[in-house]
């Protein structure tokens, strides 16, 4: 099998040489060449046949933004990372970008001095991202040659009525959570949860910008705050999200106790919490994203007598997180991504229909 070849494009030499000499040392991966900016990374596309490109967002003559609206205008299937720092105006950055048809994003070390943090970021974070992205690529191809596999949807009435929405994504996740949530009715009668993979900072203008496209209100979860119907709130970076039941009344709690799954937050945690709580009453999503985040919740909701549906394959950004729930057996639907909204509408209950003006697309949907 050929490698997988990578455009690096990073102004800072110093991060352009972490990133090449790992790739290079990678079995699986190529160096495709090596970009300062945006301007150079636009004519070597064409030039080094990449699979994959890791863009830096500020960058000289041409900045990632304007360099991945190029590529995305000519290159429409090129699998492209954002590799951005962790602050307010790199996330903003970031979240447009994914808006705009990134694939995915890794956040840089925050002292590229440190050889040592700075490689682990790279061997850790992006290595995996660009190796699932691109295998994904050829998951496709060969799916496009064999006939779809249609699941087995088990309807709602087999169910008691849920209580509550908890969702979990990683890869993929801001566009496919914009999606859904914009198609989620202003009368909707039950909370959502969401975890998302993401740092601190991060989600809370990725909160902001969904909560701006939704007709619900959407919010960065603060310990303390009572769930309420028709809100939903989204796990700051670094914390965990769990509820917890006072008396008649449902709160949020953020916790720092260790990752799992590497995440923090982890959907595993919420939904275990979910769980408890709410017991059959539960409704789990699970969406686009790697690894397999969420699998052991969704077993408990499973144990729990709640419900559970899923992204399909085709739709994913990256089938790990769904494919692990679909694989083991324990989802009641697995979906495409514009059907979810409507799916998690039937199962809450609500008898209104989403806004006809809520689109569906994916890479051009603005969170």
């Amino acid at each position: 099998m050929s490698k997988l070849r990578v455009l690096i494009v990073d102004d800072s030499a110093v991060i352009r040489r972490m990133v090449r000499e790992l790739v290079a040392a990678d079995p699986e991966l190529e160096v495709a060449g090596v970009a300062a900016n945006g301007r150079i990374a636009v004519a070597m596309v064409d030039q080094n046949t990449p699979d994959v490109v890791t863009m830096d967002i500020e960058m000289p003559e041409m900045d990632g933004l304007t360099a991945l609206r190029q590529i995305r205008a000519t290159h429409p299937g090129l699998r492209i990372i954002m590799f951005s720092t962790l602050t307010e105006r790199a996330a903003m950055a970031t979240l447009e970008a994914l808006a705009l048809g990134a694939d995915d994003y890794v956040t840089k070390p925050s002292h590229v001095s440190n050889v040592s943090e700075g490689s682990q970021r790279i061997r850790e974070q992006l290595i995996p991202k660009i190796k699932a992205l691109c295998r994904r690529r050829v998951s496709e191809a060969i799916a496009s040659a064999r006939a779809p596999v249609v699941a087995e949807l088990h309807p709602p009435e087999h169910f008691v009525t849920p209580d509550v929405v908890a969702i979990g994504t990683s890869t993929g996740g801001p566009n496919a959570l914009a999606e859904i949530l914009a198609r989620i009715p202003a009368d909707f009668p039950l909370p959502i949860l969401i975890v998302q993979h993401m740092p601190p900072v991060f989600t809370a203008f990725l909160a902001e910008r969904l909560s701006a496209s939704s007709r619900i209100p959407v919010k960065e979860a603060a310990g303390r705050a009572e769930v309420a119907p028709g809100q939903a709130w989204v796990a700051p970076g670094d914390f965990h999200l769990i509820v917890l039941r006072e008396g008649v009344k449902v709160r949020l709690a953020t916790i720092q106790i260790p990752p799992e799954n590497s995440c923090r937050p982890s959907v595993d945690v919420l939904f275990r919490s979910v769980a408890e709580v709410y017991g059959p009453r539960s409704l789990a999503v699970v969406l686009t994203g790697m690894g397999q985040d969420g699998l052991r919740g969704c077993e408990r909701i499973r144990e729990a007598g709640g419900q559970i549906v899923v992204q399909d394959e085709a739709s994913s950004v990256v089938w790990g997180m769904p494919g692990a729930v679909a694989n083991a057996g324990i989802a009641d639907g697995v979906l495409p991504l514009a059907e979810i909204a409507d799916e998690i509408i039937r199962r809450a209950g609500s008898s209104r229909s989403p806004h006809p003006a809520a689109t569906s697309q994916i890479h051009g949907q603005v969170v």
